[in-house]
């Protein structure tokens, strides 16, 4: 039996991306200082076992946006609880801090501020992304996701202290809250311009423009607020086990982010207002507007009731028979409509 297949173009193949890309950086610490950099992911145990020869030994991996497979080897090697990793594997995750035995699972919502010209009523002015941490007794495990919060150029800082995966972690969380900082002071900025332009005569400002800002700091007060809780938690009891100085080094940390946290709740009343003040000018100019309608159709009113009166062809009306009435009605409308205007005028109506 003859069978004929239909020809079909060939599909195009879907990239699929190598596992080992997700590693962006891995080193052995050994007495704070890196003493290796594996080859390939194949070398994560000898590297983790290595590590665990030395009471200051530990590994600091990198990962950027791996996997389930690459997740799932990296999580056999270190012993990773199931239900971090599951947390790892969903991309939208609530800022929290939690304990499984000896691991600790933070994360960390990072932010980054967009250079823009001007606040438009589509502008991105706040791009985030998480930061998931492993911290155990010898490694420490940094998951990204997203652009924001890179920290190879951490990585190499030769002043960064990486006594152990903590230091690390103060480290990270340090440099995630100056960030916060420095997007606040740039919001300022776009505020005070916001702010400046709404009370300006003939303001350019549109709701839309204020509500695209106001939705760009709820982004980013989404990234900021949560953290509270981690960071009081690491600098308190809760973490009593923690050496007593790196608890104080996280407690300088939490001082920095509340002043971050009330910046970004003053930004939200101060833009509230800006909205609620900008929609009371449009219903002032609107008013304006329905007065100066109101007013012309007062002058307009005047002669059309006379034109209206001396239109309906009454046989007997007066000054019908006298040879100045038509321009006597003229001018009388064109004086009563002169005097309305001035009198409007005076009343701020027009």
């Amino acid at each position: 039996m003859d069978v004929r297949r239909t020809w079909q173009p060939p599909r195009p193949a879907v990239p699929r991306r190598a596992d080992h890309t997700a590693i962006v950086g891995c080193d052995l610490y050994v007495d704070g200082v890196a003493v290796e950099r594996p080859g390939s992911a194949a070398d994560l145990p000898r590297l983790y076992a290595k590590a665990r020869e030395h009471e200051d030994g530990f590994v600091w991996l990198g990962l950027h946006e791996p996997t389930e497979a690459a997740l799932t080897r990296v999580a056999d090697v270190f012993g990773l609880h199931p239900l971090a990793v599951e947390d790892v594997l969903h991309r939208e995750q609530r800022v929290k801090i939690e304990r499984y035995d000896d691991v600790v699972f933070l994360v960390v919502r990072a932010a980054r501020y967009v250079e823009h010209e001007r606040v438009t009523a589509t502008s991105e002015i706040v791009s985030t992304g998480f930061v998931r941490i492993f911290v155990g007794p010898h490694f420490l495990i940094t998951v990204r996701q997203g652009t924001v919060m890179e920290l190879s150029s951490l990585r190499a800082d030769p002043s960064l202290p990486v006594r152990d995966p903590w230091s690390v972690v103060h480290a990270i969380l340090d440099r995630l809250v100056d960030g916060y900082v420095d997007i606040a002071a740039a919001m300022q900025t776009d505020l005070d311009l916001t702010e400046e332009a709404v009370f300006a005569p003939g303001s350019p400002v549109t709701v839309e423009q204020i509500y695209q800002l106001k939705r760009q700091l709820m982004r980013f007060k989404s990234a900021v607020l949560p953290l509270q809780r981690p960071l009081a938690a690491l600098a308190g009891k809760q973490f009593a086990d923690l050496p007593k100085e790196i608890r104080r080094y996280f407690s300088d940390v939490a001082d920095h982010h509340a002043a971050a946290a009330e910046r970004v709740i003053a930004f939200d009343d101060v833009l509230n207002a800006l909205l609620q003040a900008r929609l009371a000018q449009l219903t002032v100019d609107q008013n304006n507007d329905m007065r100066k309608i109101a007013s012309w159709a007062a002058i307009a009113a005047l002669p059309t009731a006379i034109a209206g009166i001396y239109g309906m062809n009454f046989a007997r009306m007066p000054e019908l028979d006298w040879r100045y009435g038509y321009p006597s009605v003229m001018l009388f409308m064109l004086l009563g409509a002169g005097v309305l205007y001035r009198l409007l005028r005076r009343a701020g109506w027009l």
